[in-house]
């Protein structure tokens, strides 16, 4: 429990301790940044919460207090990254699916762009499937909070499909979302460019797929994909 960001946890009972002040906010978030900032120089495997205290000058004692594990630091990183998105994210323009979702697509892009060197060292941990992986239990709030904007870009879209092909549209948008950002997080070419030919490309063959959901036959195939996939990799 105490592994949760702060944004998740259960509120405590009667005598809980007072909350943050500004000075524990501000050594928070120095650990913070030198916790993520080693990790994306050492790797997960590498990084340790006495190197992560040494350079920012303090005690063992202090970052246990506010990270108890590495885990803990993932955990925020998934949390303000997945807060970010939802929050840009929140008022999607008016339009067909295939609007919206490109740009939700753009602005998950955005958010994670700054955090782009630790997610590429934590990718061993991403795609595994510890605690500490996309597609875990513990990492449910945030793969959540995500994939409800994809979700609702379609199911509020002028042509969304009808029942729930909408909401299943959606959640396999969310991981064809997540397959771009592992094409992202991987892609060596100047500046990304490569990352941008894809999008152009699917923003290419969105609208075809529109058209063809008007087809009772690929209803039926979204459904039965969202079925397979949601099995696989979203049962907690």
């Amino acid at each position: 429990m105490d592994d949760l960001p702060s944004s998740v946890r259960p509120r405590r009972k009667r005598g809980r301790p007072p909350g943050p002040t500004a000075r524990g906010a501000s050594s928070r978030e120095k650990l913070y940044t030198a916790a993520t900032g080693l990790i994306a120089e050492a790797g997960y495997e590498a990084a340790t919460l006495r190197e992560i205290a040494a350079r920012v000058g303090v005690s063992a004692a202090l970052v246990y207090r506010y990270f108890p594990s590495k885990r803990a630091v993932v955990l925020e990183l998934y949390d303000r990254l997945s807060a970010k998105f939802a929050e840009r994210a929140d008022a999607l323009p008016r339009g067909g699916w295939s609007e919206r979702f490109l740009v939700a697509l753009d602005a998950s892009l955005d958010v994670q762009g700054p955090a782009r060197p630790v997610l590429r060292a934590l990718l061993p941990v991403l795609l595994s499937v510890s605690d500490d992986g996309l597609f875990s239990e513990r990492t449910a709030f945030s793969r959540l909070r995500v994939q409800g904007v994809f979700v609702e870009s379609v199911v509020a879209a002028r042509d969304a499909p009808p029942g729930d092909v909408a909401a299943a549209l959606g959640r396999l948008l969310y991981l064809g979302h997540l397959g771009i950002v592992l094409w992202w997080l991987l892609d060596r070419s100047p500046g990304q460019r490569a990352t941008r030919g894809l999008v152009a490309l699917v923003g290419s063959i969105l609208p075809p797929l529109a058209a063809a959901l008007r087809l009772r036959r690929v209803r039926h195939w979204v459904l039965a994909a969202d079925a397979l996939l949601g099995e696989a990799l979203l049962a907690n």
